[in-house]
């Protein structure tokens, strides 16, 4: 077997005895007995249905009873030497796919493309179960959970298909980084401006201290177009930045749903 690794999880290539057949292995080690199963429900009644990995086989540790779930073998291709090859087509196509999931962790590395065969492919999540507010330095979360404001929904996936969006037509990665929320929101702020984030603060009531937004400088809202360059200009049309524009919206509430991103003139 050979092994990779995603943020939390190890991840195994392995290969059937009979036929030679290649699969994927990931061990359930951080999930409780409850999440693992729920998500096992949910992978086969999703089963078939598009972009969704097959869950082909649940296997466990002679010794522990831990479960590994078996997954179909997808030929991934890390998205940091493949989102810079996309054209127009591309962007579109797999930005209208991506709509189409709704996982609560839409990142990069949650998503796997085999370019080849032009299929895009996700993990599904567990409903119900505690979110994590790890943060790593590669991906910058939803506003909302960097505030530690826990009611949130689907637009926490709006958001991330937005940040996705802006690696692919600015052909910036990481586009927002950061070691801490703390970080994240400061480098947010210096895009969205302060005055969406203050609003959201007061709106919402979420309480805060003199370590966090306080001590966020004040910012100006950013004009989208000055991250528009001679690398990137063919990919920023007007209508893909409009749509950045109203994904990444400090307020949840105010983010396009899926079905007006779907609309938008970006896809037309």
């Amino acid at each position: 077997m050979q092994q990779g690794s995603e943020k939390y999880a190890d991840i195994f290539k392995a290969f059937r005895v009979r036929g030679f057949k290649a699969c994927i292995i990931r061990p359930a080690k951080e999930v409780g007995r409850s999440g693992v199963e729920q998500e096992i429900k949910i992978l086969r009644c999703l089963k078939g249905g598009p972009n969704i990995l097959e869950l082909e086989n649940i296997i466990r540790d002679n010794q522990m009873g831990t479960p590994s779930l078996v997954f179909e073998c997808v030929e991934n291709i890390d998205f940091r030497p493949l989102y810079p090859t996309f054209g127009n087509e591309d962007a579109g196509y797999y930005m209208r796919e991506l709509l189409n999931i709704m996982h609560r962790n839409v990142r990069p590395h949650n998503i796997m493309i085999d370019h080849s065969r032009r299929k895009e492919y996700a993990e599904v999540y567990v409903p119900g179960s505690r979110y994590s507010v790890r943060v790593g330095q590669g991906f910058a979360k939803a506003p909302e959970l960097l505030l530690q404001h826990e009611e949130y929904d689907c637009s926490l996936d709006m958001w991330n298909a937005g940040v996705i969006f802006c690696l692919i037509i600015f052909r910036k990665e990481p586009f927002f980084h950061g070691a801490s929320s703390f970080d994240f929101l400061q480098m947010i702020a210096s895009v969205l401006g302060s005055k969406g984030l203050l609003n959201s603060v007061k709106k919402y009531d979420i309480e805060t201290t003199p370590d966090d937004v306080d001590a966020i400088p004040y910012f100006e809202k950013r004009d989208w177009r000055s991250f528009v360059d001679e690398r990137n200009e063919q990919l920023s049309s007007h209508e893909a930045v409009d749509l950045v524009n109203k994904l990444l919206q400090w307020d949840h509430k105010q983010r396009l749903t899926v079905t007006e991103a779907l609309n938008h003139p970006n896809f037309s």
